[in-house]
């Protein structure tokens, strides 16, 4: 299955047989993200998250 980054527009090939495939096809609302923006969003979190001394 193609899919397509939300955020970079990277297009990326994942299994039919996964489960995040399945979700993608089934389920219009949930979107794709690369692995690459899922760290870089994930870092980001983080670090806001973290309390100021």
């Amino acid at each position: 299955m193609r899919v397509k980054c939300v955020i970079c527009d990277k297009i990326d090939k994942i299994a039919d047989d996964l489960p995040l495939a399945k979700r993608l096809r089934n389920r219009p609302i949930h979107t794709y993200m690369c692995d690459d923006c899922y760290d870089r969003i994930k870092l980001k979190t983080e670090e806001r998250r973290q309390p100021k001394e």
